[in-house]
């Protein structure tokens, strides 16, 4: 005597809940006055802009409320008025691209304040860099903020994006003469940024990070 076999029931995977984009810090790492930040930030802020996965939350130091609140010291002071703390800032996001120029081999004064003045919100996020100067592109500027984002438990991105004799890579609007290969340059970036802002995200969410 057959039997007629059991229907088998389907299972329909379910569907992964989206993530919500990645809050990214990009941090203008000069304060000097004519600097070239301006155009390298603007450019990549705009290439974050084609992406739906990250948000893009500018730290500029040149801005006075920040100015105000380092003091050019390492003593912690209040922020001005109703503005959020470096640390606040720095401690809602999850992740950061660093644009920094190359001064006398080595990256701005100004940047280190800031990197110091903040400690337990770097931990465990990752930092991107984007440099410019001069042969070397600011390469050296980034070795030594390794070194440094190392030392605060914060997870530096292999891959960079550098502008060799920055002033002659972009026209006069602001645009690199290279449009293409400087995208595919920042898409590098910012596709390993993704995977590590969304795994340690979700990583500090189930455990946190005390190391």
């Amino acid at each position: 005597m057959s039997r007629t076999p059991a229907p088998r029931t389907q299972v329909i995977p379910a569907r992964p809940t989206p993530s919500p984009p990645l809050k990214i810090g990009v941090i203008v790492g000069s304060v000097r006055e004519g600097r070239f930040a301006d155009t390298v930030a603007r450019w990549f802020v705009a290439e974050m802009g084609r992406r739906d996965d990250m948000e893009t939350h500018v730290i500029d130091l040149s801005e006075p409320a920040l100015v105000d609140e380092l003091k050019l010291t390492f003593e912690r002071s209040a922020a001005p008025g109703d503005a959020p703390t470096l640390a606040e800032r720095v401690g809602g996001l999850d992740g950061f691209v660093v644009v920094t120029p190359e001064y006398n081999h080595g990256y701005p004064a100004a940047l280190k304040l800031a990197i110091d003045y903040v400690y337990q919100e770097w931990r465990a996020k990752p930092v991107g860099f984007v440099s410019y100067g001069g042969m070397a592109g600011g390469q050296r500027a980034v070795e030594q903020l390794r070194q440094v984002f190392a030392e605060l438990h914060a997870v530096t991105l292999r891959d960079t994006v550098s502008f060799h004799m920055a002033w002659e890579q972009f026209d006069d609007e602001g645009r690199p003469h290279d449009t293409d290969g400087t995208a595919k340059a920042a898409a590098v970036l910012l596709d390993q940024l993704a995977w590590w802002g969304l795994t340690l995200r979700e990583g500090r969410a189930v455990r946190p990070y005390d190391g």
